[in-house]
C-alpha cells in the first residue's frame, strides 16, 4: 500500500511508519554522510523530517544540535512545521542567507568589533553609483543586469579581479565587456564596504570566512551544531558550498536531498557538482535514491520521463526515472492556438469550468516561463470572474488588510470562544463576511482574511490548546519568516517560481521555441538542457491534470510564424490534433520528418541530422573525432577554413546515420556529387574503420 501523503500525517507519528521501502533506507541510515536522491513527489521532505525526528528520538543528537538549511523561507518553514507534527521542537531550520545571518550577528563582537554594518535591501543605487564612476550603463535595465552579474560572480566565488579570465575561460554572455563589468564590480564593493554595508552574498562569504579564520569561533559554532540536512542540494552555489565546509569542519554527520534533473539555477552560479560527486567526496556514504512518485499520476510522470529521457549528456547521478504511485488520471492534453490572447482566453474559460465542477481555485496554477506572459492571463481570468493570485507579486503578510488583521488580533483580549471562532469575530468588522464579495478587489482581500482563518484551524491540528496569544505569535513568526498561507485563487507563477509547489491542475502555457528553450540558450547545449529541466519541474507539478498549450502568432492577425517547442516533440501522441508542427506551407512537396519522433523537420541542421534538435543523439563520438581529426588535415593542406569542406552539422549527422555507401552518403543534405567525388571515399574508409 502506498505511504500517505505528507500533507495529511496525523501528528505524532512514528517517525519510521509509513514509509516505502526506499524512504525507511533514508530514514534508517546509520549516522554519518547519507545523499538522497530525490525524484519530483518522492516525498523528500517527509524523508528528511523524518531522518531528523529519529536521530533525534534515538538519542544521536538534541533538536537544537540539528542545522537543517533549504533554499526558501516557505520551505523552511514547513519543515518546522512537519517536524513539530512529529513531536520535534527546537531544530534550526533555515535559509543559508538566514542561518548565516543569524550566525554572524552572534559572531560580530568576536570577529570584527564594533557596530554591526547594516544589511542592503537592495544593491541597486550603489551598483549605479559604480557604474556612473566607469561611465557604463546606467539605465534601469543595465543595472539591473549588472547586479545579476555581481551576485553570479560572489556566489561563483569570482574576485572582479579574476572576473575576466573567469568569464572568458566559461563562455559567459556578460553584460558588457568583460573589463567594464569587473570596474562596476570592484566599485560596488568599495562603495558598499565604505558605507558599512552588507548584501546577501556578504552574510555568506563573511560568516565563511569567520570560521575558517577563528578558530575559537568554529569550535563553539561545531560544540553548538552537530548534524547538518541541506535540501535542494543540486542548487548550492560554491559560495553555499563553503558556508557548508566551514561548517561541518573534519565531521561528516551531513545528509544532502537533490535532484540534477531539477537543476534550473546554474545562471544564477548553482551546480549539481557537488551533488553528483558526494559519494566521491564521502566514500562511506549512503546513498538512496528514492524514484516513487506520490504526487502525479501514472500519465502525467509518464511525460515528466519521456522529456527528461531525451536529455542529452545526463550525468548517472541524474538517472533516476519516476514510477507513478496514483490511480490513473486523464492523459495530457495539448492545444495550439492563433495568437496569444485566444490562448489566455481559452485557458481562462477551461479554469472557470474545472472551478464550476468542483475543484479549488488554489488548486489550480497557471505557469510561464517569463513574468511578461502573466498579464495576458491576469486579464483574461479576470473577465472570467476567476479569482487569481501572481506569485512573486505583493508579499501576503505586507498586504494592508493583512497587516490591519495582525494588528488586530495582537491587541485582541482574552476571548471566550474556541480559536477560529474568535478569529472569525476579530476580523468580521475589517471584511470577512460568511459569504465572498462581489469585485476582484474586494475579493482578494476577503480572501487573505480567510487564509488567516485557515492559519488558526491549522495550528490547532499541531496545538489543539492553542489561544489567540498563541496565534499571533505564530503568525509574527511565519511573517519574519516569509511563510505565508495559501490564498483560495488559480496561481500565476513562472516556471521558476513554481519549483517546490504543486496543484491538482497545471496549465503550462506559451510553449514555443525562442520563448521556451529562451532564445538566448540557442547554440549553447547546456543552456537549452537547462530550458528542458524547467519544463519538466513545470511537468512535475501537476497531480492529476496537466496541459500544455503554444500560440502561432503574439497578436491578433500577426503572421502565424511561430513553432511550438522542440521539447514537445515524442509528448504529443501522433493521432492528437496538436501533432502537426506549425509552419509556413512546404514548398517543393512534403517536408522530411525526424528518423526518431516522426515530426516534420524544419531548419538546415535538423535536416541534415534527420532528426529533430529536441530529440536524442545516438551519434559515434570516436567516429565523429575521427572526422573532425581528418576535416582538420584537409583545411590544413588546401589552405581554407574546416566548415569548407564539410560543417560541424554535416559531420554529427554522419556520424549519427553512419552511412554504408555512395548513395546514402550523398543523401544527407551538404554533400552533393562534387563533394561526394572528392571526399566520399575518405569518409566512408573512416566510417568502416569503426
Amino acid at each position: 500500500m502506498a505511504p500517505v501523503r505528507p500533507d495529511t500525517e496525523p501528528a505524532g507519528i512514528d517517525a519510521a511508519s509509513g514509509l516505502d521501502e526506499e524512504q525507511l533506507a533514508a530514514v534508517t541510515a546509520p549516522r554519518g554522510p547519507l545523499c538522497v536522491l530525490a525524484g519530483a513527489g518522492t516525498g523528500k521532505t517527509r524523508t528528511i523530517t523524518r531522518r531528523i525526528a529519529r536521530l533525534v528520538a534515538t538519542g544521536h543528537v538534541a533538536p537544537g544540535q540539528v542545522l537543517a538549511v533549504t533554499f526558501t523561507a516557505r520551505a523552511a518553514g514547513e519543515m518546522r512545521t512537519r517536524l513539530r507534527l512529529l513531536g520535534v521542537s527546537g531544530v534550526q531550520a533555515r535559509t543559508f542567507h538566514a542561518a548565516a545571518l543569524r550566525q554572524l550577528r552572534y559572531f560580530w563582537p568576536r570577529v570584527v568589533g564594533g557596530e554591526r554594518w547594516q544589511l542592503l535591501e537592495g544593491k541597486l543605487r550603489i551598483v549605479g553609483q559604480a557604474a556612473a564612476r566607469v561611465s557604463a550603463g546606467t539605465d534601469a535595465a543595465s543595472l539591473r543586469d549588472f547586479a545579476g552579474e555581481i551576485e553570479w560572480a560572489k556566489s561563483s566565488l569570482v574576485t572582479p579581479e579574476r572576473y575576466p579570465a573567469e568569464v572568458a575561460a566559461r563562455h559567459r554572455d556578460t553584460p558588457g565587456p568583460a573589463e567594464q563589468v569587473a570596474a562596476v564590480y570592484a566599485g560596488y564593493e568599495a562603495l558598499k564596504n565604505g558605507a558599512e554595508l552588507l548584501d546577501f552574498d556578504d552574510l555568506l562569504l563573511h560568516t565563511a570566512a569567520a570560521l575558517e579564520e577563528h578558530g575559537g569561533v568554529a569550535e563553539e559554532f561545531r560544540d553548538r551544531y552537530r548534524c547538518f540536512v541541506v535540501d535542494e542540494y543540486q542548487d548550492v552555489t560554491p559560495l553555499q558550498q563553503r558556508l557548508l565546509d566551514a561548517w561541518l569542519g573534519e565531521r561528516d554527520d551531513l545528509t544532502v536531498v537533490g535532484d540534477a534533473n531539477q537543476t534550473i539555477y546554474t545562471f544564477a552560479g548553482a551546480t549539481p557538482r557537488h551533488l553528483l560527486e558526494f559519494g566521491r567526496r564521502f566514500p562511506e556514504a549512503t546513498i538512496v535514491r528514492l524514484q516513487r512518485d506520490y504526487r502525479s499520476t501514472p500519465q502525467v510522470v509518464a511525460a515528466a520521463n519521456k522529456l527528461i529521457n531525451a536529455a542529452r549528456r545526463r550525468p548517472a547521478g541524474s538517472r533516476l526515472t519516476l514510477i507513478g504511485q496514483q490511480p490513473p488520471g486523464p492523459e495530457p492534453d495539448f492545444a495550439e492556438y492563433d495568437d496569444e490572447p485566444a490562448e489566455a482566453l481559452a485557458v481562462a474559460r477551461q479554469i472557470r469550468r474545472i472551478v464550476a465542477d468542483g475543484t479549488p481555485p488554489a488548486e489550480i496554477a497557471v505557469l510561464f516561463r517569463i513574468n511578461a506572459q502573466s498579464e495576458a492571463y491576469e486579464q483574461a481570468l479576470t473577465e472570467a470572474g476567476v479569482p487569481y493570485q501572481v506569485r512573486g507579486g505583493e508579499r501576503f503578510f505586507s498586504r494592508p488588510e493583512v497587516r490591519r488583521a495582525m494588528s488586530l488580533i495582537r491587541t485582541a483580549g482574552e476571548v471566550d470562544a474556541p480559536l477560529v471562532e474568535a478569529v472569525r469575530a476579530i476580523l468580521a468588522p475589517v471584511g470577512l463576511t460568511p459569504e465572498p464579495p462581489g469585485g476582484a478587489a474586494q475579493r482578494a482581500q476577503w480572501e487573505s482574511l480567510l487564509a488567516l482563518v485557515e492559519l488558526a484551524e491549522e495550528l490547532l491540528v499541531v496545538e489543539p490548546e492553542a489561544d489567540l496569544r498563541r496565534f499571533a505569535a505564530e503568525l509574527g513568526t511565519r511573517a519574519d519568516s516569509a511563510h505565508p498561507p495559501a490564498v483560495q485563487g488559480v496561481t500565476l507563477a513562472s516556471l521558476h517560481a513554481a519549483k517546490g509547489l504543486e496543484w491538482d491542475v497545471v496549465f503550462l502555457v506559451g510553449l514555443v521555441d525562442g520563448t521556451l528553450p529562451i532564445q538566448h540558450a540557442d547554440g549553447d547545449e547546456a543552456a537549452v538542457e537547462e530550458e528542458r529541466r524547467l519544463l519538466y519541474v513545470g511537468i512535475t507539478r501537476a497531480r492529476r491534470r496537466l496541459s500544455l498549450s503554444w500560440s502561432l502568432a503574439r497578436q491578433p492577425g500577426s503572421p502565424r510564424r511561430r513553432r511550438r517547442s522542440r521539447f514537445l516533440h515524442g509528448l504529443i501522441p501522433e493521432h492528437h490534433p496538436a501533432s502537426r508542427v506549425a509552419a509556413e506551407p512546404a514548398r517543393g512537396g512534403p517536408k522530411p520528418r525526424c528518423r526518431v519522433c516522426g515530426s516534420p523537420l524544419f531548419g538546415a541542421d535538423a535536416t541534415k541530422l534527420r532528426r529533430c534538435s529536441g530529440c536524442p543523439s545516438d551519434v559515434d563520438v570516436e567516429l565523429l573525432d575521427r572526422l573532425r581529426g581528418w576535416r582538420s588535415e584537409q583545411a590544413r593542406e588546401q589552405n581554407v577554413p574546416a566548415f569548407v569542406i564539410f560543417t560541424d552539422a554535416t559531420l554529427t549527422a554522419i556520424a549519427e546515420q553512419r552511412p554504408s555507401d555512395p548513395g546514402s552518403l550523398v543523401g544527407i543534405p551538404g554533400i552533393g556529387a562534387r563533394k561526394l567525388n572528392r571526399y566520399g571515399d575518405a569518409v566512408l574508409a573512416l566510417i568502416a574503420d569503426g
